[in-house]
């Protein structure tokens, strides 16, 4: 039933990069005939004029070899060989550059497009492909049309391109017959190359039109329904269900080792009630700032405070400070620069009471932690969710 429900959804959503990707691997990728085919003849005949003087004159001299044979290789019963070796060979040579080229063109034209695609899933048999209903379908179906009048339109551009070229040169081919033979078939040979130049170069407009509209039957053909792309989405990230519970874990295990650090602390700071967090600062051991090893939002900050109260570790209020230091240090990493001040005045104080606890300094003056001093961009009011809980 999903499958059916699915099949018969409109596709409206574009290809994911992994279903590119896939039909890719397949073999299923922008092609474009109209631009192989205008590679191929714009490289063949360019290649045709640029090396056609040459090769003319070459094919002349071959002849030359081959009817002026001196007397005495008549009765060489071997010179046949080596006359049909010798005119192979430089016919070979002559023929290397065009086809050289052509060579190029026939490589580079495919992928133009759609890029450089070796697979061998493209030629695997399918059962889709024996099917005759389908083939019926492929035969009578759009892309038939499509191609149908990119078919005719061709033959059309093509012929009206050569019955204006034949106008053109109506006089220069009407005075071929006045010139010499050697001249006039090289006059008529110039006439030809040019104008097969001028015809081949009317693919360049089937070709601008026709890869764009290449690119977007290979789009739609791949466009995915909603559900599609929720379930590669599923694939690819996983369930969200599960994603939800590997948070959780992750979380609870950083909740329990932080539970672990937090009779290490120094200080916990609060809101006093909503905030707290424990700040640990080793005096004299090379540690840099002081570090955060236990922070809490409600029922998390008042099990920090219990805590802190059976390891007799003080609690100080200090609301502005308490909200900066949670939102913009995370476990186990050092305070902001800008909190250094306000947190040194904290662990001072704290530092001192422990001092005059053991009998070693004098009982330091009540300091109004409430008004300690947060830049502005540190400062955050209200409450809001833990940031490190999972959503």
């Amino acid at each position: 039933m999903a499958e059916e429900q699915d099949s018969s959804a409109e596709k409206t959503q574009d290809p994911t990069p992994k279903q590119l990707e896939k039909a890719r691997e397949e073999g299923d990728t922008v092609r474009s005939r109209e631009l192989n085919t205008m590679a191929i003849l714009l490289t063949g005949v360019g290649g045709m004029l640029v090396f056609g003087g040459s090769m003319g004159q070459s094919v002349i001299d071959m002849m030359n070899y081959n009817f002026d044979v001196p007397r005495e290789s008549i009765f060489d019963t071997t010179a046949m060989l080596r006359f049909l070796d010798v005119s192979i060979m430089e016919g070979l040579r002559l023929l290397l550059p065009v086809f050289s080229l052509l060579l190029l063109a026939a490589f580079l034209g495919p992928i133009g497009l759609g890029g450089w695609n070796f697979t061998f899933k493209a030629v695997m048999p399918k059962a889709s492909r024996m099917n005759p209903m389908s083939g019926l379908k492929r035969m009578f179906g759009p892309k038939a049309l499509v191609e149908l009048a990119k078919a005719a339109a061709k033959v059309l551009v093509v012929a009206g391109i050569a019955l204006l070229l034949f106008f053109m040169n109506m006089d220069s081919i009407m005075a071929i017959q006045q010139e010499p033979t050697v001249p006039a078939i090289a006059h008529a040979l110039s006439i030809i190359g040019w104008s097969v130049l001028a015809m081949s170069c009317a693919m360049i407009l089937i070709t601008m039109v026709d890869i764009p509209f290449q690119i977007h039957s290979h789009t739609q053909k791949l466009r995915m329904t909603h559900q599609q792309v929720k379930d590669e989405m599923k694939d690819t990230e996983g369930k969200p269900e599960v994603k939800q519970r590997i948070r959780q874990l992750q979380y609870q295990m950083s909740q329990n080792k932080m539970f672990k650090e937090l009779p290490q602390a120094d200080v916990v700071i609060t809101n006093p009630q909503h905030y707290a967090v424990a700040l640990k600062y080793q005096q004299g051991g090379g540690q840099g700032a002081p570090t955060l090893v236990a922070k809490g939002i409600d029922h998390m900050a008042l099990r920090i405070r219990e805590v802190a109260t059976e390891n007799k570790i003080p609690i100080v209020e200090a609301p502005v400070l308490a909200r900066a230091i949670y939102y913009n240090t995370k476990l186990e990493d050092e305070i902001p620069e800008g909190l250094y001040k306000a947190v040194a005045q904290v662990l001072a104080y704290v530092f001192q009471l422990r001092q005059h606890a053991r009998g070693s300094g004098p009982k330091p003056k009540a300091v109004d932690l409430t008004k300690l001093t947060v830049p502005e961009e540190l400062r955050r009011d209200g409450i809001t969710p833990d940031p490190d809980a999972p959503n």
